[in-house]
């Protein structure tokens, strides 16, 4: 069999677990980061993790995707422990956009939205090319940008840009760390937009998100981290109370409801 003709994923039916932590720890340096963590991600969901400074969310995305590897536990891919997955197959089944994601190097806008393509080389789906890539520019509203070069960019720019080239490896599943930080108001509601958007098509969405208001509207479910272990996991409208929300940050806020939509809206409780 030619490379060209390597089996594809099949499509995953929604709601059925694509990855899962099951009671994972990890130390370092003496310090146990997480602590018996398991949870699981869905096909067509949206699951945020949120949590305080330190709590252990970019952690576990990195467990789930297969970055790191537990000190304890297992995590499962497809229904298979993540460390019987070459790297290769992995790289065709989720895509990962990392907090600490730095474009230094003088690509251009192009050229990094191709290296979301990389995994599908020499494959069927390499004849998509083009047409993913042209998408993931004009969704990430980044075509305007040209031919320009990658340390050129704004720090929003090139925010938008890192999340092109993850849009662009149609691989199913995202795993974002963080992908509204850089950005303005407008480009986060986007962004997010864009993330329930591969949800209701299907895709399985991990991100990690600071902002508890912008977890509640595009979230399906919330996983809340505090000290390495998971406090809360449930709907944002179970999740985000005045209760839990002001015991896991340690400071007290209230929870009112959107004039339009009735989503939970968490503001700190002041004067």
């Amino acid at each position: 069999m030619s490379a060209r003709h390597i089996a594809m994923p099949e499509a995953t039916p929604l709601g059925s677990v694509v990855c899962g932590a099951e009671a994972v720890t990890l130390r370092r340096g003496g310090r146990t980061l997480l602590d018996r963590v398991s949870l699981e991600l869905r096909a067509g969901e949206v699951l945020a993790l949120l949590g305080p400074n330190g709590a252990g969310k970019s952690t576990l995305l990195s467990l789930l995707s297969g970055d790191v590897a537990p000190d304890g536990g297992v995590v499962k891919f497809a229904g298979k422990p993540i460390a019987e997955w070459s790297l290769v197959d992995l790289s065709r089944r989720r895509s990962v956009l990392l907090q600490d994601n730095q474009l230094l190097f003088p690509f251009t806008v192009h050229q990094v939205v191709e290296m979301g393509r990389a995994p599908w080389r020499r494959t069927e789906r390499e004849d998509e090319d083009n047409e993913a890539i042209a998408e993931a520019i004009h969704a990430s509203d980044i075509g305007h940008l040209g031919n320009r070069r990658v340390p050129s960019l704004s720090g929003g720019e090139r925010a938008r840009t890192a999340f092109a080239r993850v849009m662009a490896g149609r691989t199913g599943i995202l795993m974002l760390d963080e992908p509204t930080a850089a950005l303005d108001l407008g480009h986060q509601e986007a962004v997010l937009g864009l993330a329930r958007d591969r949800a209701r098509a299907g895709d399985a969405v991990l991100v990690v998100l600071h902002d508890l208001n912008l977890a509640s509207a595009y979230a399906d479910r919330i996983a809340l981290l505090r000290d390495g272990a998971i406090f809360a996991c449930d709907t944002p409208e179970r999740v985000l109370t005045a209760e839990t929300v002001s015991e896991v940050y340690r400071t007290p806020v209230e929870v009112i409801p959107h004039p339009v939509t009735g989503q939970g809206i968490v503001m700190p409780r002041r004067g």
